[in-house]
């Protein structure tokens, strides 16, 4: 099954690149051109994967599909969660494609690979799906964006809730990759900046089909919540079998740190109910964020994730920096991006640091109960609104070399 999704992602692939082939053929060669690096068909492919090739898609049809008289033109590369591909797909498309940007790059090891490319090419990346503060701190870079979240804000927003609801002891369960190790370090500050402690920590291999061992060691260690610090099919695998262990029926809870729309459909929302979760964005969020949703879900089945919609939003302030720049010149652009406001409909009071970190206004929120959904992918209740400046570290204790004391 996994090779047939394996092969049925390739075949896609390569019509998408000979399909953007045939449209730099057929139009100026010298367009703009954008690469959606992203996951085809593993752990992040719900989340990510075809739906951000489409975000990508509709922010340039909303552009009108050219900029500065030129045709921008999509190119799409799976990485397969390793850093050597993505960064030798990266090189590629800077070197002989004529890549102008790279959006999208799920899995922060890849992430932070793609971003010592971008550095040396003096090429622009924007990342939308990884969530390791490396890539907005001591490894930030003058031509990358961190646009929809970090491993910081969403156990900021998350930890802080759970603890101060009196749950002070926690077991982590985490990916062994930088995400999840990222992740796991921030839901350790956060908890015990808020008194709680941290009992055990331990962490899965990616894409890991059994978690026995790790929930039999959540479950001896009695802590009061059993944090999930992955992402994808490693969360859904993970809470899947801590309701079989009957995790949550012995008195203790989970909190998922990274939870995605897919995957709370995946799960259900029997076995997802009552879960807090920090999200940067919502399908049905505002009037923009609903009719958006309506024609996203036509083409790939369901509403946009948040790194989804990261890929909308961050594509769509490219374009209109690089035309507000009159040049595609990474400086001149990322000058523009920086100074310009983000005004999509899924940003909430964003902008755009000296660091490169997108600073936004995120949603603290809780999974329905079954019958409190009242149409399909109504999944979430809004608790309340986190501002952006109390989920993103302080600028004057940033590791950024690009950050002036």
């Amino acid at each position: 099954m996994k090779n047939s999704a394996s092969r049925r992602a390739a075949a896609w692939l390569a019509c998408l690149a000979l399909g953007a082939a045939g449209m730099a053929r057929a139009n100026d060669a010298d367009g703009v051109k954008i690469g959606v690096l992203t996951d085809m068909a593993g752990v992040t492919a719900d989340a990510t994967g075809k739906g951000s090739v489409e975000a990508a898609r509709m922010a340039i049809e909303e552009m009108g599909g050219k900029v500065l008289g030129k045709p921008v033109a999509l190119v799409v590369g799976d990485h397969q969660h390793k850093p050597d591909i993505g960064s030798s797909m990266a090189r590629q498309w800077y070197d002989a494609d004529g890549v102008d940007v790279i959006v999208d790059v799920p899995n922060s090891s890849v992430a932070l690979a793609v971003q010592a490319v971008a550095r040396e090419k003096k090429k622009l990346v924007m990342f939308s799906s990884p969530g390791t503060t490396a890539l907005t701190q001591a490894q930030c870079s003058p031509y990358g964006v961190q646009w929809t979240y970090t491993t910081y804000a969403l156990s900021r927003g998350t930890a802080n809730a759970v603890v101060q609801e009196g749950n002070k002891t926690w077991f982590i369960l985490a990916s062994d990759y930088a995400f999840g190790k990222q992740l796991a370090a921030d839901t350790s500050a956060v908890v015990a900046a808020n008194g709680g402690k941290v009992v055990d920590t331990v962490y899965h291999p990616l894409n890991a089909s059994d978690f026995a061992s790790f929930l039999l060691q959540a479950q001896a260690s009695k802590a009061q919540i059993v944090a999930v610090a992955n992402a994808g099919g490693d969360t859904i695998m993970a809470i899947k079998q801590a309701a079989e262990f009957g995790i949550g029926q012995g008195g203790q809870k989970l909190a998922a740190m990274l939870l995605l729309l897919t995957d709370v459909h995946s799960l259900g929302l029997q076995a997802a109910q009552s879960t807090y979760l920090t999200v940067p964005s919502y399908w049905d969020m505002n009037d923009g964020t609903r009719a958006f949703s309506k024609q996203f879900q036509a083409r790939v089945g369901h509403p946009p994730t948040f790194l989804q919609a990261g890929v909308y939003g961050a594509v769509r302030h490219y374009l209109k920096s690089v035309r507000a720049a009159g040049t595609t010149d990474s400086e001149a652009v990322m000058a523009k991006m920086k100074s310009l406001p983000i005004d999509d409909a899924f940003s909430l009071n964003a902008h755009i640091r000296a660091d490169g970190l997108v600073v936004r206004d995120m949603l603290l929120a809780q999974v329905k109960a079954p019958g409190q959904s009242s149409q399909p992918w109504d999944y979430y209740r809004v608790v309340r609104t986190i501002a952006g400046q109390a989920l993103a570290w302080p600028l004057p204790e940033s590791q950024c070399p690009l950050v002036k004391p």
